[in-house]
C-alpha cells in the first residue's frame, strides 16, 4: 500500500465525518473487501468512500460494487442521486458497478442470483421497513463465511445514524421471519 493510500485509509477510518460511518471503512480494510453491496446509495458519498478504502488494497478492476436504491423513483422531497449520476460517480472507482433500481425486496429478488457473494453489506437506515423485512429472506444465501452485514439505525436523540454489525444468528433470524411471512402470503 502506498503512503497516499495509507493516509487516505487512516483518514477515512479514524478522522472522517460523519464519525458514525468510520466502522464501515474499518470493516472494508479489515476484510480487504472487494465485493460491496450497499442498500440505499443516497447521495453516493458513503459508497465513494467505501470504494476508496477498497482501492487502498485492490486494483480498480478487482472491485465489484452493487448499489440498490430507488434512484429516480424516490419521493421528490428525498435527496439522492439519479441512476446516471450514481453510475458517473462510482464507475471510476470500481471495475464493476451494478446498480439495481428499486426497493430492497424487489431489487434483491431480481438480482440475488447474479450477485457475487459480497464481503460487506451496508444497509441504510432510510429503507422502507416492510420491503427490508421481506428482503432479509435473500440475504443469507448471498453471503460467504466471512461476509459482514452492517445495518443503519437512526439514533434519534443524537440526530445521526449508527451502524450495527449483525451477527450470523441475527441475520438468520431476520431471514427466517421473512421466509415465514412469504409462506403465509402464498
Amino acid at each position: 500500500m502506498s503512503t497516499l493510500s495509507t493516509l487516505k485509509h487512516l483518514y477515512l477510518s479514524f478522522l472522517s465525518s460523519p464519525k458514525e460511518e468510520r466502522p464501515l471503512y474499518r470493516a472494508v480494510a479489515r476484510l480487504r473487501a472487494k465485493r460491496i453491496l450497499e442498500i440505499g446509495v443516497q447521495q453516493g458519498t458513503r459508497a465513494a468512500r467505501l470504494l476508496q478504502v477498497a482501492r487502498c488494497f485492490h486494483e480498480r478492476n478487482a472491485i465489484h460494487y452493487v448499489g440498490v436504491d430507488l434512484f429516480e423513483t424516490r419521493a421528490f422531497d428525498q435527496p439522492g442521486l439519479t441512476l446516471k449520476q450514481a453510475h458517473q460517480l462510482l464507475r471510476p472507482l470500481a471495475g464493476r458497478v451494478y446498480l439495481l433500481p428499486g426497493d430492497p425486496f424487489s431489487a434483491l429478488e431480481r438480482g440475488v442470483n447474479s450477485m457475487a457473494a459480497p464481503d460487506l453489506v451496508v444497509i441504510s437506515s432510510d429503507q422502507d421497513q416492510e420491503s427490508l423485512r421481506r428482503a432479509w429472506f435473500y440475504v443469507p444465501r448471498m453471503l460467504h463465511g466471512d461476509s459482514e452485514v452492517f445495518l443503519g439505525e437512526d439514533a434519534h436523540e443524537e440526530d445521526c445514524v449508527r451502524y450495527h454489525r449483525l451477527s450470523r444468528p441475527e441475520i438468520l433470524s431476520l431471514a427466517e421471519k421473512a421466509g415465514g411471512a412469504r409462506r403465509r402470503a402464498a
